[in-house]
């Protein structure tokens, strides 16, 4: 049966004019330590203790611009690791959990994830996320 192993990290999405992780590096001392752009948003990993925070900098038009338009600068998702992650949306599908991802698929610094719907978690984005190798 997959499990979940830890939560791998909670995001926040924003817009250009916002800077969140300039923040967290200058009053609690955390820094990026990886950053990738994709289609419409820069995605930033800033590692807090065994798990990240993540921000989501809208710079175009995608998901992440429409969020912002619609909720401002807000909490976007939470993303937990798994150990099986096609073993876990085999499961949910199995049972009727609607998800928006039919199928892993590629995410940032070389995982595999999995949106469920927030339908499912009353308004909650939830990421299913497998690490390659596990944890580190």
């Amino acid at each position: 049966m997959p499990r979940v192993v830890r939560i791998h990290h909670v995001a926040f999405a924003h817009g250009a004019d916002a800077s969140p992780h300039d923040r967290f590096a200058e009053l609690l001392g955390l820094s990026v330590s990886h950053a990738e752009e994709v289609l419409g948003f820069v995605e930033r990993m800033i590692p807090a203790g065994d798990c990240y925070l993540q921000t989501l900098e809208a710079t175009g038009p995608g998901v992440v611009a429409t969020f912002v338009g619609k909720r401002g600068n807000a909490l976007h998702h939470v993303a937990l690791e798994v150990d099986d992650l096609d073993g876990y949306v085999e499961d949910l599908r199995r049972r009727g959990v609607r998800l928006v991802d039919d199928r892993a698929r590629p995410g940032g610094m070389g995982t595999m994830i999995a949106f469920v719907h927030p339908s499912v978690f009353d308004g909650l984005l939830v990421e299913l996320v497998q690490v390659p190798g596990g944890s580190p």
